[in-house]
C-alpha cells in the first residue's frame, strides 16, 4: 500500500482510451497504478513511459486464471489495492441483435461482466481483510437506458449496475462499492457506435481531469449509489 494519503489503485485497461487518461491523472495526483490491458505491446509501452512503483501487466480479465495469477502477484508485492477501477470493457458491432454471433455475444459478457467478477473475486479479499477500500465498476448510460444496436453492450452494463449495488450490500461497514456512469467520451469505443458523431463530445484527456478527482472522492457514504461524473 502506497504511504500517506497517496493509494494503490488497480486500473483494468489502463493501456488506451479512458483507462490510460486516468492513469495519467492518478500518477500525477502521487497515487501508484496497477493496471493491465490484453496488449502485450501496449503494456509494455505504458511500462516505460511510468516505470516503478507502477506496473502494468498483460491480463486479459476474462480469464479467472491471469486475473489470479496478476492479483497475487501484486498483493504478495505488497501493494493491496485501495481503490479498484473496473474498467475494461468492450462493445459489439452496430447491428440488431439477431443478427450479433453467438461468440460474439459471448465475448461481451465475458469481458464486461465476467472480467469485472474476476477482479472483484481476486482483489477484494486483500482489501476486506484490511478493512476498507473501494470499487468502481464503469457502467454507461447504456447501462440506464437502451439504444437502438446495442443491446448486447446494454445488458451488460445493466448488469453492472445490478452486481455493484448487491455487492455493496455484501461489503463490511467502511467499504464502497458503486456503478459508475462515466458520461459521454469521444473514444474508439464511441467512434465505432457514432462515427463522426464522436468528436463533439471530450477527449479521454480532458474528461480524466474531471472524472479522475471524481472518482477519488467517493467514500462509504457513497456505497450502493449509482453515480455519474459530472462533465
Amino acid at each position: 500500500m502506497a504511504s500517506g494519503s497517496n493509494k494503490t489503485i488497480v486500473v483494468t485497461g489502463a493501456t488506451r482510451g479512458c483507462g490510460r487518461a486516468m492513469t495519467e491523472r492518478f500518477i500525477e495526483a502521487g497515487h501508484v497504478v496497477v493496471g493491465c490491458g490484453r496488449i502485450a505491446t501496449s503494456v509494455h509501452e505504458v511500462n516505460a513511459i511510468f516505470g516503478k512503483p507502477h506496473r502494468f501487466d498483460t491480463v486479459d480479465v476474462s480469464d479467472d486464471r491471469q486475473v489470479e495469477e496478476w492479483a497475487k502477484s501484486v498483493i504478495d508485492s505488497g501493494l493491496v489495492p485501495d481503490l479498484i477501477v473496473n474498467n475494461a470493457a468492450i462493445i459489439n458491432r452496430n447491428a440488431p441483435l439477431w443478427q450479433i454471433t453467438a461468440e460474439e455475444f459471448q465475448q461481451i459478457v465475458d469481458v464486461n461482466i465476467v472480467g469485472t467478477a474476476n477482479v472483484i473475486r481476486h482483489f477484494v479479499p486483500a482489501m476486506i481483510e484490511r478493512g476498507q477500500g473501494t470499487i468502481v465498476n464503469f457502467s454507461s448510460g447504456w447501462g440506464r437506458s437502451t439504444s437502438p444496436e446495442v443491446a448486447p453492450y446494454c445488458a451488460t452494463k445493466y448488469a453492472i449496475e445490478g452486481l455493484s449495488q448487491a455487492l455493496a450490500q455484501e461489503l463490511p461497514s467502511g467499504m464502497v462499492a458503486v456503478a459508475l456512469n462515466p458520461g459521454i467520451i469521444n473514444t474508439e469505443m464511441l467512434q465505432s457506435c457514432w462515427a463522426d458523431g464522436a468528436a463533439q463530445y471530450p477527449s479521454p484527456e480532458r474528461w480524466s481531469r474531471v472524472a479522475a478527482p471524481y472518482i477519488l472522492s467517493i467514500s462509504p457514504k457513497d456505497n450502493g449509489r449509482p453515480l455519474t461524473v459530472p462533465l
